[in-house]
């Protein structure tokens, strides 16, 4: 009797012991955050959103298990100024940079900016990047450890910008260059190590992963494992294999039980470079891609997961985009520096965790193309280009009267309704006024626009 007294007080204990562990581990300890960003992957090029012979089951479970963000926008048609607005929750105008940054461009991202790196730094979060950079590199103040990040493992800029046409590309470890002109192959499956020894290490949380992938922009490089796998080529295997990290991490999180603190984002930097051909991506039902602000150019994949907070299988059609990450970000982290930053970008947490779209979902979001100017600008169902640019048929042109479309009705941007809606083309018209009036007055620019 003695014993069995005995041994019932030490289970007793064990369980209170056990519950104040938990108590301690689930207080106060800010969410996670996990962003997974393409290079020129299209909205098309995924099984959930239609793809017939790209495999991407842990893609596809990541849709099934969270939310899918069918209008989901990338900032900018090309790769430097989207990977800033995404980083910063503000407009590429704001940046300084026209375009894309090449090896020798002087410029980069400017001191003054605040990443979403630096924000979450402040509030005690380890922080590191694994990928493609491209926000300066010609000086360290431009490079990743000088804007947020702990660690840093990967390429300064694009994987084409090589000899004979550039000078070797440096494969960097924080300020430093590993080696020049890394075999390509190995990249994916060396960030995706990278990452999950990141997540091991700092499993006791808070941390912040960015994760820039190299692919799928050309030249297209699968691993071992991956290459001449896929019925859609070689870019296929390079999305298979964006898959199979995507899905190492997920269970990597699921292992060590950090799924249920983790915001886990995945999107691209723009659409599909279609000019390469089989080469390049899908961007399906949508018109053009890459360098254009057609929305084949801008809208891009979009999926959400944060297990047991994000709704399953949901998909949100209001329009939503990357500069809407930061503020987002500050909001569910309790992180203050946002307040004190010019943003673009909204919190649509509420969106997100609650499905319920906030007024401030009916704001308009405005398309910015090449050399910084606005192209376009869309509202609830409509948008209206005022400019367009494409890397196929005709590059670029002024358009008066605008054109108009019902991208809710015609996705496509195929049926333009100018003639038939004048009063919405003046509406829309206005918006842009007022726009550019509030940036002339406030510009919260801190280089002027050059590369």
């Amino acid at each position: 009797m003695m014993y069995r007294l005995i041994f019932l007080l030490l289970v007793s204990q064990l369980a209170i012991t056990n519950q104040k562990n938990q108590t301690k581990n689930q207080k106060a300890v800010p969410p996670n955050v996990i962003i997974l960003f393409c290079d020129d992957m299209g909205y098309g090029d995924m099984g959930n959103t239609g793809h017939p012979t790209i495999r991407t089951p842990h893609l596809d479970r990541l849709a099934m298990d969270g939310v899918r963000l069918s209008n989901f926008y990338s900032a900018s048609p090309a790769c430097t100024a989207s990977r800033y607005a995404l980083l910063t929750g503000r407009y590429p105008i704001r940046s300084g940079f026209s375009w894309v940054l090449y090896p020798k461009s002087v410029r980069g991202i400017h001191a003054r900016e605040v990443t979403i790196a630096e924000m979450l730094k402040e509030k005690g979060y380890a922080t590191a990047c694994y990928g493609k950079w491209h926000l300066g590199s010609t000086q360290e103040a431009y490079l990743p450890l000088q804007n947020g990040f702990d660690e840093y493992l990967g390429l300064p800029y694009s994987n084409d910008m090589i000899p004979p046409q550039w000078p070797d590309i440096p494969l960097m470890e924080g300020n430093d260059t590993l080696e020049l002109n890394p075999d390509q192959t190995l990249l994916t499956k060396m960030y995706t190590e990278r990452a999950l020894d990141f997540i091991n290490r700092h499993q006791e949380g808070p941390f912040f992963l960015y994760m820039p992938y190299a692919m799928p922009h050309v030249p297209l490089h699968p691993g071992e494992d991956f290459a001449g796998k896929s019925l859609r080529g070689a870019y296929g295997d390079v999305i298979e294999e964006i898959d199979w990290s995507v899905g190492q991490i997920r269970s990597q999180l699921e292992k060590q039980g950090l799924a249920e603190n983790t915001l886990l984002v995945f999107t691209s930097d723009n659409g599909p470079w279609i000019i390469k051909n089989e080469l390049g991506g899908s961007s399906g039902l949508f018109r053009d891609g890459k360098g254009s602000t057609w929305e084949g150019g801008m809208r891009v994949p979009g999926l959400v997961y944060w297990k047991g907070k994000t709704p399953e299988a949901a998909v949100l059609t209001q329009a939503t985009s990357t500069i809407d990450l930061l503020p987002t970000i500050a909001a569910i982290t309790g992180a203050n520096r946002a307040d004190s930053i010019l943003l673009d970008g909204k919190d649509i947490s509420d969106l997100l965790f609650q499905q319920q779209a906030t007024t401030q979902m009916d704001r308009p979001y405005f398309y910015y193309g090449l050399n910084n100017q606005l192209f376009a600008v869309r509202q609830g169902p409509w948008k209206m280009h005022i400019k367009t640019y494409s890397q196929t048929g005709v590059r670029y042109f002024e358009k008066d009267p605008p054109l108009l479309f019902n991208v809710e009705v015609d996705p496509s941007e195929k049926y333009e309704l100018s003639q038939k809606y004048p009063e919405k083309v003046q509406e829309m018209l206005e918006l842009i006024d007022q726009h550019l009036t509030r940036l002339a007055a406030n510009p919260g620019q801190y280089w002027p626009a050059a590369n």
